[in-house]
């Protein structure tokens, strides 16, 4: 699958008491959102769609498969990790390994739940953390530019585009700038900088966690980490790490009255996986059939051939065409035959992209 959201933030913040609910949730839901165990801190859990149950309906599917995300309980950060402080360098290595971070922050007043720093501020917090990443990137990258800027002049065309970029992204950090802030200028640049995995250049959705109380609307504390996460072009989401500990023990169909008793809609968990899902720029397509049907996750702008590659390499490698139907004609015309009919199946060539809620069919020899 490879999307992975690394769960980060401070001890004591409510990051195990959420992951340990989300994998809970996933778990209750087995039938119909896979969950599996990778590591005892690592889990999959199914991003909710409600047009997969549409399409598997119509195409009359025995079984049903969610696309997936990988969650990561990333060991808890403390002043200094960029130093090796507490568990920092696993800590440090544990986010290099992700595409994207979910960051927990305690926004909720206890005083039998003690803070790390004393203190409840969620914004201190989050500027510690970023603090930590920052020195580790910029560490880093004072050993390496150099180096890519020496072999860039003696004509190493590679390391030019790592000087050019990287360089960038050193400049930023020597001003306090997070490494996300860079522009590459092409896809060179932009693939350079991912390979580089800079800890701070990885996407950030901030989860305010409230208590109970306030898990409806936030409260002060988490109306300023969505004011941060604003100016940042960042994401948020509030969400109490209580509740969603407390679902996850309940019944399927005990669930949505005691959300509705607490004026939710939907799971602070469901959020988080949708909005993880948003920030890694992903999009779904579906196939369908009578055996069953299911959702895959690729990113948004790939072509068909690579979509073709996420269900196996064969169809990529061996790839023709791809028949194509949108989502809406999928379900309006009752299937693949009466899409077909109403000439909304398209035949696709290699340079078509994929667009988010295609209903596709691969045609391939090898």
């Amino acid at each position: 699958m490879g999307f992975r959201c690394g769960i980060i933030g401070l001890p004591n913040v409510g990051k195990s008491t959420l992951f340990n609910a989300l994998t809970e949730t996933a778990a209750a839901q087995a039938a119909n959102y896979p969950f599996c165990t990778i590591e005892p801190n690592v889990g999959r859990v199914a991003v909710p769609d409600e047009r997969l149950e549409r399409i598997a309906a119509v195409a009359k599917s025995a079984n049903i498969i969610q696309t997936q995300l990988e969650f990561v309980d990333i060991a808890g950060l403390v002043r200094g990790a960029s130093k090796g402080e507490g568990l920092g360098n696993q800590f440090l290595a544990n986010i290099r390994e992700v595409d994207a971070i979910v960051h927990v922050l305690r926004c909720f007043d206890d005083g039998d739940v003690t803070h790390v720093e004393g203190r409840i501020d969620p914004v201190a917090d989050a500027e510690t953390v970023e603090t930590e990443l920052m020195l580790a990137d910029l560490e880093s990258l004072e050993k390496r530019v150099p180096n890519l800027v020496k072999k860039a002049q003696q004509g190493d065309k590679e390391a030019k585009v790592q000087a050019a970029v990287l360089g960038q992204a050193l400049d930023l950090l020597r001003q306090s700038r997070p490494a996300r802030d860079v522009a590459p200028k092409d896809e060179e640049e932009r693939k350079a900088l991912d390979q580089a995995q800079l800890l701070t250049a990885k996407p950030v959705l901030y989860v305010c966690n409230v208590d109970e109380g306030n898990a409806a609307s936030g409260n002060a504390h988490s109306a300023r980490v969505f004011e941060m996460a604003q100016a940042q072009g960042a994401k948020a989401v509030i969400i109490s790490a209580a509740i969603e500990a407390e679902i996850a023990t309940m019944d399927l169909a005990d669930r949505a009255d005691f959300l509705g008793d607490l004026g939710l809609e939907e799971t602070g968990l469901s959020r988080i996986i949708r909005a993880g899902y948003a920030l890694l720029d992903l999009i779904t397509f579906f196939t369908a059939g009578p055996k069953e049907a299911r959702a895959w996750t690729v990113e948004k702008g790939a072509k068909a051939p690579a979509a073709a590659g996420v269900i196996h390499s064969d169809f990529e490698r061996g790839f023709i065409r791809a028949e194509t139907i949108a989502y809406d004609d999928y379900v309006g015309f009752g299937g693949e035959s009466g899409a077909r009919d109403a000439g909304k199946l398209r035949s696709e060539g290699k340079d078509y992209v994929v667009r988010d809620g295609d209903v596709m069919l691969f045609r391939f020899n090898v």
